[in-house]
């Protein structure tokens, strides 16, 4: 995902904020609320943060698409018990594991 001005204002302002953005640039910012206009500066820093914290949870995406669905899951552990199921989500965390801090 690619955040831009739209979901940094969105984010600052989640009870909602007027506004209007004409493509994506500060420039094309018209701000219609009560409240102080975000900076440019504000806007790119939400970005970054945004940007980072979607990018810093690849390996969640990454797993929820190989996990085996949860009718599945429950089959496995009522067939195979809970350290053969353990063992199939185990093998998923470890080919897409939590990036450490």
């Amino acid at each position: 995902m690619k955040y831009d001005l739209s979901h940094a204002i969105i984010n600052l302002y989640p009870t909602g904020a007027k506004f209007v953005l004409e493509g994506n640039l500060y420039s094309g910012l018209k701000w219609f609320d009560e409240r102080p206009k975000p900076t440019e500066k504000e806007l790119n820093d939400k970005i970054a943060e945004l940007q980072a914290d979607y990018d810093a949870k690849q390996y969640q995406r990454d797993r929820a698409v190989e996990y085996p669905s949860i009718e599945d899951q429950l089959d496995e552990i009522f067939h195979k018990g809970l350290t053969e199921w353990k063992k199939t989500i185990q093998t998923v965390k470890d080919k897409h594991p939590k990036p450490t801090e």
